[in-house]
């Protein structure tokens, strides 16, 4: 049995991290015995041409997918070529947004045959005995399918007790030099499972109200191993790593007792965290944590279920900073009952924490499938603009308010990216006059490196451009380098120079290598990590 899981589309300005889950849904699959393939087209180019090449050297019996709601559009596409190349090949999607909105998905998508219901471990392995040995999907716990014309949901499948039961994601199949190219974090996991009850949120549907712990001694193991792979940052994704202090404490405790040094963040609730804690999490290596606030209007506070108050909050920040870890705060505008005096009354409040060392930072309601915002809409008072699921991405308006509209919302992104940009404008301008601190400039210079690597590896320009032929003598790397970055700039907007740089870099830091062979020269991308 041979299985094609695959990553949609997902823009870079997202912060991508290598797909945990689709790596843990492969550890799974090859320890029943499956052989597992990944592409991921967040860091790898799409094309027809290539899915069907793929398709016919790995002959896939089954291709899965996971998808949010703002790649579900994506995600569709590629299921929809694949069925055209090949219509035998069973076509699987889990996630969120399909494990709500399941019975729609199958009735307007032919193309999809089974939707994944919540946690996929169990449940794949299941279906590719299945789809193997030509038996029926009736025994199946936790998934959508069709039998004839009729749209079947089977029985629900208990969450997985014992997370330490199992198997480590498998990484080894995920472009990991690529991400790590392009500056991106790694993630991993502590647990499963969320208590609270945000209405705009999936997250507690999804893995359920009780959380379920790992190990500790196994989490340490595991971050020691992404300690090893030089990403610059290893982001803890639990949807609260602070829920249990007991467990928080032991991670952290296991990590200095190990002394291993490590660069790490994690998610948190301002009512959620002590002193003693952020103390401990910096000693183990935590610089950073991320608090949803979601506004500073008190009202909207409990009408959106959040359970916290602004004297919470900032407690947490002062706390924060006695610790040394940096505090970072996101915001949602549109939620329900937002007026223009409390999106002010927001923003206020973020400047003034500000004062005081939080980040921040903001984004518009998106009334995900499932959430309890969406499937209540008229009770909170929100109107729904739009179901093209790729506008989803909570970067523009897609609800109103009876006191806000859509340009209104709209009109406060826009200028909050304007003043971005215009920061960066600024940036440069005094770079160019040496009149900007190291710092500065070097944020500037990274975010170029990042965009321009970015935009070479969705364009194959290193593939295209990086083989040659030589007369077979001595050649420096310096002089290979600076030919590919001559070749690559007849088609890109970036000078040799600033190619030859950032080339430079991704080769010196083993995301860029070369293979010089009988004077046939060929430069690559480091996908898989040794």
């Amino acid at each position: 049995m041979r299985v094609l899981l695959i990553n949609p589309f997902y823009p870079i300005s997202e912060t991508p991290s290598p797909p945990l889950g689709l790596a843990y849904l492969a550890a799974a699959l090859t320890e029943s015995g499956v052989e597992v393939k990944i592409l991921d087209l967040v860091v790898f180019p799409y094309s027809r041409s290539m899915l069907q090449t793929l398709l016919e050297a790995f002959k896939p019996q089954m291709a899965g997918f996971t998808a949010v709601t703002m790649t579900f559009d994506s995600a569709i596409g590629v299921i929809k070529d694949i069925k055209e190349i090949d219509s035998d090949i069973l076509t699987v999607m889990g996630g969120p947004h399909v494990s709500f909105c399941g019975r729609e998905t199958l009735k307007d998508y032919p193309e999809l045959d089974v939707i994944v219901i919540g946690e996929g471990e169990h449940t794949v392995v299941e279906l590719c005995r299945a789809a193997n040995s030509g038996q029926a999907l009736n025994n199946i716990n936790g998934i959508i399918y069709r039998r004839g014309t009729d749209i079947i949901y089977s029985d629900k499948r208990e969450r997985i007790e014992n997370l330490d039961e199992l198997p480590l994601p498998d990484r080894s199949l995920l472009p990991l030099g690529r991400y790590r190219a392009l500056k991106m974090p790694i993630s991993m996991t502590t647990s499963r499972g969320c208590p609270f009850k945000c209405i705009f949120c999936v997250g507690r549907k999804m893995v359920g109200a009780r959380v379920r712990y790992r190990n500790p001694k196994k989490i340490v193991d595991e971050l020691a191993y992404l300690s090893t792979l030089n990403f610059h940052q290893i982001n803890i994704a639990d949807d609260l790593f602070t829920a249990n202090k007991d467990h928080c404490l032991a991670v952290c405790d296991e990590i200095i007792k190990r002394d291993l040094k490590l660069t790490w963040t994690s998610f948190a609730r301002v009512d959620t965290v002590s002193d003693d804690m952020l103390t401990r999490m910096k000693a183990a290596g935590c610089h950073a944590v991320s608090f949803g606030i979601e506004s500073a209007n008190p009202q909207i506070l409990k009408t959106i279920k959040k359970g916290i108050t602004l004297e919470q909050v900032e407690a947490a920040v002062g706390m924060c900073k006695r610790a040394g870890v940096t505090p970072y705060a996101s915001f949602i505008l549109g939620l329900p009952g937002e007026t223009p005096q409390t999106i002010k009354e927001t923003m206020d409040f973020g400047e003034k924490m500000k004062s005081l060392g939080l980040a921040f930072g903001f984004h518009l309601l998106a009334p995900f499938p499932g959430t309890e915002v969406r499937e209540q809409s008229d009770k909170y008072g929100i109107k729904i603009l739009t179901d093209d699921w790729s506008r989803y991405h909570a970067n523009r308006a897609i609800v109103e308010t009876p006191e806000v509209n859509r340009r209104m919302l709209d009109e406060i992104v826009i200028e909050w990216e304007d003043e971005y940009n215009q920061l960066l404008a600024d940036i440069k301008q005094r770079m160019q006059k040496n009149e900007a601190s190291d710092e500065e400039a070097l944020q500037v210079i990274n975010l170029e490196r990042i965009v321009l690597i970015y935009d070479l590896m969705m364009k194959n320009e290193v593939e295209r451009r990086g083989s040659w032929s030589h007369d077979g003598g001595p050649v420096s790397t310096e002089d290979r380098l600076k030919k590919l970055a001559a070749r690559i700039s007849r088609s890109s907007d970036a000078t040799p120079e600033m190619l030859y740089s950032t080339l430079g870099q991704a080769l010196a830091e083993g995301n860029l290598t070369y293979t010089d062979r009988n004077g046939n020269l060929r430069w690559q991308w480091v996908d898989l990590l040794e």
